[in-house]
């Protein structure tokens, strides 16, 4: 009982085999190893309520047992003490005791038990009652195998600290890229981990939610597409073979979204899962979940009021409460959030005013601070690139950075103040930017110019740049009313709210390297 990962490879072969050998000898009993069902009256934590219930009410039998209840999940602990055994049974609501007597089950019954292990699933029956020393525990008069174990699952090695009383795991499973790869038991001993990905869903359900009651209309938008768009990052590509065609898998949804919007469907969003083809680092994953929404009859500053206004409202229903802990820092989120322009800060940042630096002067500042990836890269590029170095790192509290140039915005409507500019904002949270957003551009020709400029960026070597997407600029034709839109990082926000250091955190299945 209560093998780990941690053995050398060769002893732990023993284990795996002794496990295939109790699987053998299970069979020679006429026992199913492997079940095809199991009827549960009550989950751990249902079972150990109800027995509370009872108790207060006084509702307890002669023998102070609480009703029979039926309760199945995986062995997490094991006490043989000759005639009886304690055990510990885990499922998704949290852990119950049980408690095997030879007289009760019986000698096959109680002997067969011997032939278990802690990561094995089982049903269990019989009344709860409080032990000695007060734990809520079942009096397992019958037990079914559900699914047996053939390899143990690296559960650490638990201490109770004598002076605290505080219960200390020592985890088997220590290596995190092995945790990534292995989820499934990363999931299995990990329940602060269950607990994130239980998080996770219900802030995607709250973000759903707030946009439904906002009156908007959840759509879908091809995942597959024959020209990418809506954002500047390289495609993953692929190949229809029924249309002799390659297609993209997308980048981001919004030009379809605004397609939708020229069609009358006026306020529209999509969680998507998009796809860019680049490096993995904190922030960054090749597949992450994307929010995207886009409202006619509005601007950029309609959708900072959004913006704010689902944030808390994601943290008052599922967080209950306005308090983050990310890192070392203590944040509390309140409205309205700090704005700063983008290129105010950076001129702030490098000492000197952005608008007078030539293409040579940005690179040249680049260079100098050793910022990767310069290739190709024109002036829009470089002030990201800078920015991101120099400021971006310290936007921890809620920050919207306004006002961006317009080489970097070829979706975002001229600023209607200072023509350099355009009307986009991005909301930083945690040092990372987790919303973007545009007043959009519903210029037709203008947005035609704004494509012929990043296709001179793509052929003076800028792979990211954009692409002319002639049906979308014919949609636009059409007409398309004034719009705010915005597109959110879903796992960025998740981090941040759930104090996750790195998206591989919030991401059941990240990717990585093949295990060879």
């Amino acid at each position: 009982m209560g093998e780990t990962t941690t053995e050398p490879r060769e002893e732990l072969s023993q284990v795996l085999r002794h496990r295939r050998e109790k699987l053998e000898a299970l069979r020679a009993k006429g026992v199913e190893p492997f079940a095809y069902n199991f009827h549960r009256s009550a989950d751990a934590a249902g079972a150990v309520a109800t027995f509370e219930g009872a108790e207060k009410a006084g509702s307890l039998d002669e023998k102070d047992h609480g009703e029979r209840v039926e309760v199945g999940g995986r062995l997490v602990g094991w006490r043989d003490m000759g005639r009886s055994i304690f055990a510990h049974l885990e499922d998704a609501s949290g852990r119950i005791q049980l408690y095997f007597k030879k007289n009760i089950l019986g000698e096959d019954d109680f002997e067969t038990l011997a032939l278990l292990d802690v990561s094995d699933w089982i049903g269990v029956e019989g009344p709860t009652f409080r032990t000695r020393t007060g734990e809520v525990t079942v009096q397992v008069e019958s037990w079914t195998l559900l699914a047996k174990s053939l390899r143990p699952l690296p559960f650490g090695k638990a201490e109770t600290d004598p002076e605290t009383g505080e219960r200390i795991i020592h985890s088997g499973f220590a290596d995190q890229e092995t945790r990534y790869r292995q989820r499934y038991a990363d999931l299995a001993v990990h329940p602060d981990v269950r607990e994130v990905f239980r998080l996770r869903s219900r802030v995607i359900s709250s973000l759903r939610r707030f946009l439904d009651e906002e009156g908007f209309l959840e759509v879908e938008t091809p995942v597959l597409q024959p020209l990418y768009g809506g954002a500047s990052a390289k495609p993953f590509v692929t190949r229809h073979n029924a249309l002799d065609q390659t297609m993209y898998l997308r980048i981001a949804d919004e030009l379809y979204l605004k397609r939708l919007i020229v069609g009358g469907l006026d306020r529209v969003y999509e969680i998507s899962k998009d796809f860019r083809n680049e490096g993995l680092s904190r922030v960054h994953s090749p597949e992450f979940t994307m929010l995207e929404w886009y409202q006619a009859f509005s601007d950029y500053e309609d959708q900072m009021d959004l913006c704010e206004r689902m944030i808390l409202y994601v943290m008052d229903e599922v967080m209950g409460t306005r308090q983050v802990t990310f890192g070392s820092h203590q944040l509390t989120i309140e409205a309205p959030f700090r704005r700063i322009g983008l290129v105010s800060a950076l001129s702030e940042a490098l000492g000197r005013d952005v608008h007078e630096m030539s293409e040579d002067d940005l690179r040249a500042e680049a260079e100098r601070r050793n910022v990767a990836d310069l290739d190709g890269a024109g002036p829009g590029k470089l002030i990201d690139k800078l920015f991101g170095e120099l400021v971006e790192p310290g936007l921890i509290e809620p920050t919207f950075v306004i006002d961006h140039p317009k080489e970097l915005s070829p979706l975002a409507k001229p600023h209607r103040e200072d023509p350099r500019l355009t009307e986009r904002f991005e909301l930083y949270m945690g040092g990372a930017e987790v919303f973007n957003a545009f007043s959009e551009l519903n210029d037709p020709i203008d947005q035609r110019e704004r494509f012929e400029t990043q296709v001179a960026l793509r052929e003076a070597g800028d792979d990211e740049a954009q692409q002319i997407d002639e049906d979308y600029i014919r949609a636009l034709e059409y007409g398309m009313p004034p719009t705010g839109g915005v597109g959110m990082g879903v796992d960025r926000f998740v981090m941040m709210l759930l104090d996750q250091p790195t998206i591989r955190d919030v991401i059941l299945f990240p990717m990585l390297r093949n295990e060879d």
